[in-house]
């Protein structure tokens, strides 16, 4: 590393809830995008790296693991110009932008009755929750942030809990009807976004999108048989595409684009352009692979391995995975389109 370098652990906290953003976090929500940024950070593989720590730990298969430690098992340094360009940018739109205070008593809930100690890819999983809520609030202020804040607390991709069904009345009380509806739906369609006949049965049904009446699907966390109306289902799908943003690599898209979580946020994001229904502000350049075009990172076994393997053998190893997940706790990947007459 060199001395025009800084590692992302060095920045001030947040207001809320006293976390901290990287600096990738802070340019996404700075400037309402995900970026590609080669150049601007020197990367390495992470040292005494513990996937069983993070919200991955439930993944089985040696394929699988390898396959998502060679994206999250690295540390990110970042170029000083880039970070004080990006800092500058941050507190600019976070003074502009009005970012509703959490209430107490929502924060003292998740404090006391949920646990978020699982690792996210980059961080606690409090500050990926963070940085929805922020994302969201400055780049959907349409829709109400506190989903973002929330949405993995009834499940995450991998069967790991921040609370437990018996406690949903409680939540209930603290968030609205609107609210509750996307909390809930969050993890299934998370799951069913992975599922190719899911986008592709609403494109081959392009001429009657626009009556589209409702959507039925399972909650993940109890199988509970649920329904969301059209005009929430397009939302819930936008603050799926927030979500994506923070699951991307730091830089060398081009390099790394047969990753699953390149593959699905294209995927979603070239749907909803297509469909015109893109609410939030989120700018995805979409990367062409290229394997010569690593800048300042150094590839750990791992990553060498992963890049090798086709998009098509990875997205389908996702897809397995998914599946199996859902199989274990008897969670229902069935759905259902409802259309006006």
């Amino acid at each position: 590393m060199g001395s025009g370098s800084k590692k992302v652990e060095d920045n001030q906290p947040s207001d809320l809830l006293g976390l901290s953003h990287n600096y990738q976090r802070k340019a996404a929500i700075a400037w309402g995008k995900a970026t590609d940024h080669a150049g601007r950070v020197y990367i390495k593989p992470m040292e005494r790296f513990n996937l069983n720590k993070t919200i991955f730990s439930t993944l089985e298969g040696k394929l699988s693991r390898a396959l998502i430690q060679s994206k999250i098992a690295k540390d990110v340094y970042w170029n000083e110009k880039a970070s004080s360009v990006i800092e500058k940018d941050f507190q600019k739109v976070i003074k502009e932008a009005s970012i509703p205070k959490v209430k107490e008593n929502l924060i003292q809930f998740l404090h006391d009755e949920c646990d978020f100690s699982s690792e996210h890819a980059d961080g606690s999983f409090l500050e990926h929750l963070l940085f929805c809520y922020e994302y969201s609030a400055v780049h959907f202020p349409e829709q109400p942030p506190l989903v973002m804040l929330l949405h993995s607390i009834l499940g995450t991709g991998t069967n790991t809990w921040a609370m437990p069904k018996e406690k949903i009345p409680m939540l209930q009380k603290l968030v609205s009807e609107k609210e509750m509806l996307h909390i809930e739906s969050f993890p299934s369609f998370l799951r069913l976004l992975y599922l190719p006949d899911f986008l592709g049965t609403l494109l081959n049904n392009l001429p009657r999108l626009e009556r589209l009446q409702s959507v039925s699907f399972h909650r993940v966390i109890d199988n509970k048989p649920m329904t969301i109306d059209a005009e929430n289902f397009w939302i819930q799908l936008n603050y799926q595409l927030i979500h994506y943003i923070d699951f991307l690599p730091a830089a060398n898209w081009s390099f790394h684009c047969s990753d699953t979580f390149i593959q699905n946020f294209a995927e979603l994001s070239l749907f909803l352009d297509k469909v015109n229904k893109k609410m939030a502000k989120v700018i995805f350049p979409i990367p062409s692979f290229n394997l010569n075009s690593v800048v300042q990172e150094d590839l750990s076994v791992e990553s060498r391995f992963a890049v090798l393997i086709p998009a098509k053998l990875k997205k389908e190893a996702a897809i397995k995975s998914i599946k199996n997940f859902s199989k274990r706790i008897g969670h229902s990947l069935d759905f259902s389109f409802s259309w006006k007459s």
